[in-house]
């Protein structure tokens, strides 16, 4: 293992034992349940908007270590960004953990916690359990 596939590790790890933004929600202006029929995992994404805004974000459920970590980065990526920026960062992301966009050198800083997020493409059926909160989120806001 690299340092750097080390650290992305220990992102991961600190995101699932220490979620962000996880909890219920009160007042969302629209939420989404997302499922992975696949492994069991679960996330309910809760979003107050202010015009185009994401205004307040946070999650529930319960699944494997990526799952949630995912969630966790998610919320805090989207917080106070426009539809159009999460759209952006949505495919961003897809990118990354597919493959399809794989991290650029000199990318991970720019990203943050969201490079942590590369390696999941060599192991494709972790995919869903990656972009799930993702397309739960894009659910709520009514792109999905």
């Amino acid at each position: 293992m690299t340092n750097l596939d080390s650290l992305y590790q220990e992102v991961l790890l600190d995101h699932y034992r220490k979620p962000r933004n996880k909890g219920v929600l009160e007042g969302a202006t629209a939420q989404a349940d997302g499922r992975n029929p696949l492994c069991g995992d679960e996330v309910n994404v809760a979003v107050t908007m202010e015009g185009d805004r994401v205004a307040a974000v946070k999650f529930t459920g319960q699944g494997c270590s990526i799952s949630q970590a995912s969630a966790s980065v998610m919320t805090q990526l989207v917080d106070g960004k426009s539809e159009a920026e999460i759209e952006a960062l949505f495919e961003r992301f897809h990118g990354l953990v597919t493959g399809t966009a794989p991290l650029a050198e000199g990318e991970a800083k720019q990203l943050g916690a969201m490079a942590a997020f590369a390696g999941v493409s060599k192991y494709p059926t972790r995919v869903k359990c990656a972009t799930m909160s993702w397309h739960t989120l894009r659910k709520a806001m009514g792109h999905e």
